[in-house]
């Protein structure tokens, strides 16, 4: 009996350096709070066998003592991710905790049969050294279970998360473009995204959203702006998406989805931060179909880098009616994109995209685009562009964009960009011209600035002057 009593006192060093009891695992749950929310919740099920260690080898020197702890007393837990981390620096709070699951083994053993009063003397001194960690642990337990509790009792659905942004834009002209840009303007919009999952690997989502002023017409305006008037707050985005085994992940679009809306990415990352629509490549929605309607999307996954995306939307422009059909809308659009996004140096993509009827500045008949997507990722800073090429009926037109941006930028979270982009115009006069740099600065994870300096040429031909010079100040919020 002392012998396996005293096996199992000294095995609590080495339990806390591999494994937490179940109560430091509910702390630890505390730190991943959050991205648990987002994803499936952490649950950590008990080891019963040291092969479950995924970094634990027969040729460690301690593999037979981590076995013997296992598989015998079972006082031990791994990482969420099932590894050891044999090298990993031991605190005492996870010492306290090994410890802790050992002291319930030894309760049981002291429960079978009686035990020599060294024994116990021994076990009384670990305490004593211990009583504060022991203490701390068990009200940072006591506390979350609390905190649980609350957030049960408080919740706003079992299977919904409600999820909000607001954003809030300055437009001040240094270089007035007449006759559009004349003044300071003020452009807002706010969206509430309900987001549902049934399954777990599912998402339903019904999106609000009202928005009221817009900035940088001639260029295709805000990124996170889209004109209108707080009157009309309205469904924004209506679908259900849902894998189809391991092979594709299937979408079924009420409304809302169109061009880029069906790609996994669109691999030129300035259209994340930039304040002028012209960041992100403006071909995917001035190609395709640019009003809400049903659609259907499928993307397939091959391989960890490689991704196929098929979607199909059947507007309805103005005031269309719905019923008419889903396959006799007047706004149709195709497309089609391979994408080659590894966790590396080269992402790639190449897209094509077909539209039957309205084009984004009202042209009517069928434009085909086809475009290049690249990001050369250097680890500091990136470099990425696009080239897009358009057909339609009475000619073509190229647009592109190009440029250099910083992740991390001075401050951790932060993004800084310079990019130049000639825009998709689909008439006989130039493209218009546009440079923008940008820093977006997070002040907390609810909360971004970004400061923009925006120069445009809008190319309208003739003697008139069609150049402005902007600063520009968005606000986002996210809740």
């Amino acid at each position: 009996m002392s012998k396996l009593f005293w096996n199992a006192l000294l095995a609590a060093p080495v339990t806390a350096g591999l494994a937490f009891s179940g109560a430091a695992m509910a702390v630890t749950s505390v730190d991943t709070l959050e991205q648990a929310s987002a994803d499936a919740p952490v649950q950590l099920a008990q080891i019963t066998s040291v092969s479950q260690l995924s970094d634990v080898m027969p040729s460690d020197w301690a593999f037979q003592a981590l076995r013997n702890l296992v598989e015998t007393y079972g006082c031990i837990q791994g990482y969420p991710d099932g590894t050891f981390k044999g090298g990993r620096s031991l605190s005492r709070y996870e010492f306290a905790a090994g410890l802790n699951a050992c002291l319930d083994v030894m309760a049981v053993l002291i429960s079978q049969s009686a035990v020599n009063p060294d024994d116990i003397a021994a076990i009384r001194r670990l305490q004593e050294e211990y009583q504060a960690e022991l203490a701390t642990l068990r009200g940072r337990v006591d506390a979350l279970e609390a905190e649980t509790a609350t957030l049960r009792a408080q919740q706003f659905s079992t299977t919904t998360k409600l999820r909000g942004q607001a954003d809030m834009h300055l437009v001040i002209p240094f270089d007035k473009l007449e006759p559009t840009e004349t003044s300071t303007s003020v452009a807002t919009r706010a969206r509430l995204n309900f987001d549902t999952s049934l399954t777990g690997d599912d998402r339903l989502r019904i999106r609000l959203q009202g928005a009221q002023g817009n900035a940088l017409g001639d260029f295709g305006g805000l990124n996170n702006a889209s004109g209108g008037t707080y009157s009309a707050v309205r469904i924004d985005d209506f679908y259900y998406r849902f894998p189809l085994g391991s092979l594709a992940d299937i979408t079924l679009a009420a409304t809302g989805m169109s061009g880029d809306d069906w790609v996994t990415s669109t691999i030129v990352p300035f259209g994340d931060y930039s304040v002028a629509d012209a960041g992100g490549p403006q071909f995917y929605d001035f190609g395709g179909s640019t009003s809400g309607g049903a659609g259907v999307g499928v993307s397939f996954g091959l391989g960890s880098a490689l991704a196929i995306d098929l979607g199909y939307t059947a507007g309805y422009p103005g005031a269309g009616d719905p019923s008419v059909g889903v396959f006799a809308a007047a706004d149709q659009s195709y497309i089609g994109q391979i994408s080659f996004i590894p966790d590396g140096f080269l992402n790639v993509a190449a897209t094509y995209i077909h539209s039957d009827g309205v084009g984004a500045l009202g042209e009517t008949g069928a434009i085909d685009t086809f475009a290049g997507l690249l990001k050369l990722d250097f680890g500091s800073f990136f470099v990425a562009g696009h080239g897009a090429y358009s057909d339609y009926e009475g000619g073509n037109d190229f647009s592109w964009n190009a440029g250099v941006g910083f992740d991390d930028f001075l401050l951790e979270g932060s993004a800084a960009g310079i990019y130049a982009a000639g825009l998709p115009r689909y008439s006989d006069e130039a493209n218009p011209f546009l440079v923008e740099g940008y820093y977006s600065i997070p002040f907390s994870k609810y909360l971004s600035v970004t400061p923009a300096i925006i120069y445009g040429d809008a190319k309208f031909g003739g003697d008139d002057d069609s150049t402005g010079l902007w600063g520009a100040l968005r606000a986002t919020f996210t809740f």
